[in-house]
């Protein structure tokens, strides 16, 4: 067993979080932390770079949460639903300064990038731009970044990477559709 090494409770800075996998629960595990992280008076920031005009259930519940919370859906959905790549990069390049422009403030103690990793892997950003960012943050922000095939550099740069996998599926092994509350 690998020994721990000593904690320091002196010892706190803001996380580097990834939520990657095929499983599902990414975003959701970061809609937890965002709605724990309220409920301790932080200001949080919520970019959602590609679930867009979605009747989503956590935007409810992030409205709710004002003034804690602040979501912005900016994505036009999944490359799928668009077919437009010119498009998903324009859609990606302005939710990304919106965020960037959050983080840097200082002014919100945690900033999700909701699907950020789709963003980075179908290479609507350049990644190194987005890693710098996240490097030059303030100290004391966290960051979760959620979405399949996290890139290795952000793999490598984060304080925690959680890894969804998936077991068994309702869709996948009974051909259920996604349902209100648990998946939107």
């Amino acid at each position: 067993m690998k020994k721990r090494p000593p904690t320091d409770p002196r010892k706190r800075k803001g996380l580097i979080i990834v939520n990657t996998g095929e499983g599902k629960g990414k975003s959701t595990a970061a809609f937890g932390l965002a709605v724990r992280a309220a409920g301790h008076g932080m200001k949080v920031f919520i970019m959602q770079f590609m679930k867009g005009q979605w009747k989503a259930g956590e935007r409810n519940s992030f409205a709710r949460l004002s003034p804690y919370i602040e979501a912005v859906p900016m994505g036009d959905g999944f490359t799928w639903d668009t077919q437009n790549p010119e498009q998903d990069r324009a859609t990606a390049r302005k939710a990304f300064e919106i965020a960037k422009e959050k983080l840097m403030s200082g002014e919100y103690e945690l900033v999700v990038l909701d699907e950020i990793n789709y963003v980075l892997n179908y290479r609507f950003l350049p990644e190194d731009e987005v890693l710098e960012t996240l490097k030059s943050k303030p100290a004391h922000v966290h960051v979760v970044c959620t979405g399949r095939n996290a890139p290795e550099k952000l793999i490598e740069m984060a304080d925690l990477v959680t890894e969804m996998r998936i077991v068994k599926h309702p869709f996948g092994e009974q051909g259920i559709p996604a349902q209100k509350g648990i998946e939107f």
